[in-house]
């Protein structure tokens, strides 16, 4: 019998609670009835929120309406942006190849950051791509565990590692984001997970840190960090929702 290799990730204390939790209120949120009838305008508001986030969280702040009237040119941000947008079709071969999804996404990322001849290109350290094919392991179906646990681990190993030059937290927001996606935890990309992490920055970054440690207490500080931003995701859905049908 195979073991899951996350499954122990689950006995770390209240992470099984934490999980149950979010998921709790990721349910509750998609109840939300805007969804009926404007879920387009909803998923591309939150598009456009978890771009402003992403590009925000690797130093790039923009306002949130300057980027809607389209007067910010920063490639980090039109990087953020070409993402958002193209994440729904990279659904179905996300499992299938997560590695050359990863590359598609650095080049949307870092296209006019980094120079044209290493755009998609990992890095050839030997220690990186062999983690690199763990991951790409477990995102084909090496564990059973719940979407957003895989996510979260998604996420923290693409920090620990930036495999790319360039915005590769970026990759890494948008891989867990993928995730989320591909896994059906969020099929309609309903929630703007990367606020919850930029509205809780110095948590994300002190967890984020703590999981490249590898020990148990850094992976379970980002597994809480990682449940807790799902959750602000849910409310910023809610928020939305409540938004778009005030002005319907």
């Amino acid at each position: 019998m195979t073991t899951d290799p996350l499954a122990p990730l689950l006995n770390l204390t209240d992470i099984a609670t934490s999980v149950e939790h979010a998921r709790e209120r990721v349910d509750q949120a998609l109840r939300h009835r805007a969804l009926r009838r404007h879920g387009g305008q909803v998923v591309a508001e939150v598009s456009l929120r978890s771009a402003v986030a992403s590009a925000a969280l690797e130093g790039y702040v923009h306002e949130r309406e300057a980027v809607r009237g389209g007067t910010v040119t920063d490639p980090v941000l039109q990087g953020a942006l070409r993402i958002a947008g193209a994440l729904p079709g990279f659904v179905d071969v996300w499992q299938k190849a997560p590695r050359q999804v990863l590359a598609k996404l650095h080049v949307l990322a870092a296209r006019g950051v980094v120079p044209d001849d290493v755009l998609g290109r990992p890095s050839a350290d030997v220690g990186v791509a062999a983690r690199i094919d763990g991951l790409a392991t477990l995102i084909a179906g090496g564990t059973g565990v719940s979407p957003l646990v895989l996510a979260a681990v998604v996420h923290g190993e693409l920090l620990a590692l930036r495999p790319f030059p360039g915005p590769s937290g970026v990759v890494a927001r948008a891989a867990a984001r993928l995730t989320l996606l591909s896994t059906g935890f969020d099929p309609r990309g309903l929630l703007a997970v990367d606020v919850g992490h930029q509205e809780r920055e110095p948590e994300y970054l002190g967890a984020a840190g703590a999981y490249a440690t590898g020990t148990p207490d850094g992976v379970r500080s980002w597994l809480r960090h990682y449940a807790a931003a799902i959750e602000v995701g849910a409310d910023q859905l809610t928020t939305i929702g409540d938004e778009v049908l005030a002005t319907a």
